[in-house]
């Protein structure tokens, strides 16, 4: 699809504001409890692989990338991605996933996880992981967690705590 009036620029610090209230939009208080939020919270994300779509010089999209590490692979959590209501259904939000994901793998990330549905991120690249291989704070459904991977990872292969890369392992016993 061509998006006309559609530009998609790395996201800044200018536009927080439009983001989170995209993101309100798109899941209200909720959003708060959810698992990938609680990794969310460990420490910041990467500007640098996130990507906001803007339409006449207003931000109608956004997704957010947040270092991470799955076990010994270090990665990306992908996400909160989210489309205002006016533009919904038009493609965006899926070519910000493309765009994110070429810059992870530029970037030398092993893997992008998220926690979503299977049939909207499998045809970006998306693989099933191993059911109960990894590990987040809090409940969430094993079969919506998904990896794109690159260099060789392998999706089911994946296994251990799912934290920032700022957050140290916790020490074995």
């Amino acid at each position: 699809m061509p998006f006309q009036d559609i530009v998609f620029l790395t996201e800044d610090a200018s536009h927080d504001a439009a983001i989170k209230l995209i993101n309100e939009e798109a899941f209200g208080p909720g959003r708060f409890v959810r698992s990938s939020e609680r990794v969310r919270e460990q420490g910041p994300h990467d500007r640098q692989l996130s990507f906001v779509a803007s339409d006449g010089g207003e931000i109608i999209a956004s997704v957010r990338m947040t270092p991470i590490s799955a076990g010994a692979v270090d990665g990306h959590l992908l996400g909160p991605l989210a489309v205002r209501p006016s533009h919904k259904n038009l493609g965006i939000g899926r070519e910000l996933v493309r765009i994110a994901l070429a810059a992870a793998e530029r970037n030398s990330s092993s893997a992008v996880l998220l926690v979503g549905d299977p049939p909207y991120y499998a045809p970006l690249g998306f693989k099933p992981t191993r059911p109960g291989a990894l590990s987040m704070p809090g409940p969430f459904d094993t079969r919506r967690l998904l990896a794109a991977c690159y260099g060789g990872t392998d999706a089911m292969a994946l296994e251990g705590e799912i934290r920032h890369r700022d957050r140290k392992l916790k020490p074995e016993m």
